[in-house]
């Protein structure tokens, strides 16, 4: 009985999850309608490292707290019956038939020391929580990967079956077509850098469960680790009755790779597979006060060498030319309501929400153009797309605040960058010809874009009255449409770089930040 509860609430909860991760789109307006970062906010984790790193209390944060409580009381059931992740290690798992015996290895040590490098180094600053926390790595990696590759796919069902011009067969195709586009497709197909690379990531992760049960839960998730500590104490606890003749039968169907001699609080996932799979009836989930006997040894060198770590990252991670005070990264161009590069990047858990919500597949993940601690956080590439001018979607799904929520007047006058135009590839300034779409595409209420009408002559001597576009870098956003958007497009004749970013007082290009947003 407890096996099928369990697993009905597993499901009801990855459903949940997937539910707010697809509805983590754009619907026509400026608002989710849903808690899209529900499952973030509810995470101690990345809440304790974004106290650590950003130095601030995130008010989302405070439903984490429900957590932390229900651990304290009843140990670590998030893991064993509401995680997304560990649904999915279990449902990978399940694919095997395991036979005899399960190995018990000391390895179950790394996922604390993990947890204490991660945590050392928010402490100076240093934000790489959320590369490893399980919530964090899912929504990335899914948002980046497996979800682009699967709108592709049905795309190109659908449109193998429209060109087999069978009448019957493209009307089911385009019912089917039709829901699939209200519920689960993307509004336009995403296309991610490193989507190929996110997605070996995620497929290597669950294919260790093939390898033994839980793999990542049992040996490198930092998130169990902390749940772990937090429950140590809590008040239900496993009991084994005196008929117990220790046959192995809990043993072998233990999730968390304990024995029934070794029972440990901080290791055990309360899935209650033993209870179910004892013959005797002996084993037993209640509450209890007597204090438990188990220990947890990490070795005292290996600690101070994990916190140690943590804290040296900052000098290995900062001694990179992406850290140079003095030098702006031209391509480095942030989400509107960015935070300063510095605070930005102690926030910042890589959890991939403003790329999957970009409505114009803006939003890239970064390898090393941030430094070795921004991978993975978002950059706008105006190759890709660009900044929609009325959109505020991405502060309102980070769950951090790495990304400020702007209200449409702030989000009008906050600058990215700055548009720059190249002559020698610009259609009236280097080839006499005739283009006006960077002006008409600008959204800014009074154009950023403005025209010198000049007369030039074409190669047979002809006059020719061009209009010549000029950027007025008081108005400009830097949004990144007029590049988007350039006919020239192997390299457009008109391109964005960061500087004149609100967010910095240094990286600008006049004296002067007109919108008064400067960080």
């Amino acid at each position: 009985m407890l096996l099928w509860t369990r697993r009905v609430t597993q499901g009801l909860f990855l459903l949940l999850f997937l539910f707010l991760f697809l509805q983590t789109e754009s619907k026509g307006a400026d608002q989710l309608g849903y808690p899209a970062k529900l499952f973030l906010d509810f995470d101690p984790l990345l809440a304790l490292a974004t106290l650590l790193s950003g130095r601030t209390l995130v008010a989302g944060f405070a439903f984490s707290l429900i957590l932390v409580a229900i651990t304290a009381l009843l140990g670590r059931v998030f893991c064993g019956w509401a995680c997304p992740l560990g649904t999915l290690h279990n449902l990978v798992g399940a694919m095997k038939r395991w036979k005899g015996l399960q190995r018990v290895r000391g390895w179950f040590r790394a996922k604390y020391l993990l947890l204490i490098f991660l945590l050392s180094g928010s402490v100076v600053g240093i934000q790489l929580t959320g590369i490893f926390d399980p919530l964090s790595l899912l929504v990335r990696h899914l948002a980046l990967g497996p979800y682009p590759a699967l709108n592709y796919a049905v795309n190109g069902l659908m449109d193998t079956v429209y060109r087999t011009d069978q009448r019957t067969l493209t009307q089911v195709a385009d019912g089917l077509f039709g829901l699939l586009k209200k519920t689960v497709l993307a509004f336009q197909q995403p296309h991610f850098t490193q989507g190929a690379l996110l997605t070996a990531l995620l497929v290597a992760i669950l294919l260790l469960n093939l390898s033994e049960r839980r793999f990542w839960c049992r040996y490198l998730c930092p998130l169990g680790a902390m749940l772990g500590l937090i429950g140590r104490w809590a008040l239900l606890k496993r009991e084994v009755a005196e008929g117990c003749n220790a046959c192995g039968a809990c043993d072998r169907e233990c999730q968390g790779g304990l024995k029934t001699a070794t029972w440990s609080a901080t290791e055990c996932l309360y899935c209650m597979a033993c209870d179910d799979a004892c013959p005797k009836k002996t084993v037993s989930f209640g509450f209890s006060r007597k204090p438990s006997s188990e220990s947890l040894d990490l070795g005292r060198r290996k600690v101070l060498l994990a916190g140690g770590a943590g804290l040296a990252s900052v000098a290995v991670s900062r001694a990179t030319p992406a850290f140079d005070p003095n030098r702006a990264n031209p391509g480095l161009i942030r989400p509107p309501g960015a935070r300063p590069e510095p605070e930005f990047l102690a926030r910042c858990v890589k959890c991939g929400e403003c790329m999957k919500v970009c409505t114009t597949n803006a939003l890239q993940p970064t390898l090393l153009e941030a430094g070795a601690e921004g991978i993975w956080s978002p950059i706008l590439v105006p190759a890709k797309g660009y900044c929609e001018f009325k959109c505020t979607l991405c502060g309102q799904v980070c769950p951090t605040g790495a990304i400020r929520v702007l209200t449409p007047a702030e989000k009008a006058e906050w600058r990215i960058g700055t548009a720059m135009f190249d002559r020698g590839r610009c259609l009236p300034h280097a080839h006499a010809t005739p283009c006006i779409v960077c002006e008409e595409v600008c959204p800014t209420p009074t154009k950023a874009i403005w025209f010198e009408e000049v007369v030039v002559k074409d190669r047979s001597g002809q006059d020719v009255k061009v209009k010549q576009p000029h950027v007025d870098l008081k108005l400009c956003i830097g949004c990144g449409i007029c590049e988007t958007k350039c006919p020239i497009s192997d390299r457009p004749a008109v391109y964005v770089t960061s500087i004149g970013e609100t967010r910095s007082k240094k990286n600008q290009l006049l004296l002067e930040n007109p919108s008064g947003y400067g960080a």
